[in-house]
């Protein structure tokens, strides 16, 4: 069978399972020509092509985020799709894949976080992720984290508490304010108990640890 008959839609299925199994066998067989058909596809015009295609694609970066390193300009550009499946899952994709190329990621952030300010929470969620790899990398670190900085101030309350537990491990002592500051006065937005008690909980370890 080929790679297309192997997808959802062309086994007439709505779950995901076919393409995860065809996931796992392109890890397993390092089947990069699969993985060209399926980089084809997200140009076509048949949407549930699309959604199986990135869907494929964004489950081998989770298993082996080198196969569809390649393709990291195509995954940019398909930002721009009006499809939104299309749009979080290219995003979810760039997420797997920025260590493999920081620098472009970092010259189409202006795009990037456009895209996720304008997107679904979970296009947001891996705008989030790809600045949190920015800031493991030297060249990149002092503008990704004012990004990050600004992400919180603007994340959905229900977002937050996760958001200023990845961005803890970058906390130093010189933004170590401007962190708190943020997070204190965002407080009064996150009205679940167990949320503004995970927030509480990052301000309290990183006062204490920080000096």
């Amino acid at each position: 069978m080929s790679v297309l008959e192997k997808l959802s839609s062309s086994l007439n299925r709505i779950d995901q399972v076919p393409n995860q199994e065809l996931a796992k066998q392109i890890v397993t067989t390092k089947d990069t020509e699969a993985i060209k058909e399926l980089v084809v596809l997200l140009s076509g015009k048949n949407k549930r092509l699309q959604g199986d295609a990135i869907k494929t694609l964004y489950e081998i970066g989770e298993q082996n985020p080198s196969l569809i390193s390649p393709y990291i300009q195509e995954f940019i550009s398909l930002l721009d799709s009006k499809n939104n499946r299309l749009q979080w899952g290219t995003m979810t994709a760039i997420d797997r894949i920025t260590p493999f190329h920081p620098k472009l990621v970092y010259d189409s952030l202006s795009k990037i976080l456009k895209i996720a300010d304008e997107g679904s929470v979970i296009t947001k969620d891996h705008a989030l992720n790809i600045l949190i790899h920015l800031c493991d990398v030297k060249e990149y670190a002092a503008d990704a984290f004012i990004l990050l900085l600004d992400q919180l101030k603007v994340a959905f309350p229900n977002q937050l508490p996760k958001y200023a537990e990845q961005t803890m491990p970058f906390i130093t002592t010189e933004n170590k304010k401007q962190f708190l500051n943020i997070l204190t006065s965002r407080l009064a937005d996150v009205e679940t108990e167990t949320k503004r008690a995970r927030i509480e909980k990052v301000i309290q370890k990183i006062d204490k640890k920080i000096k």
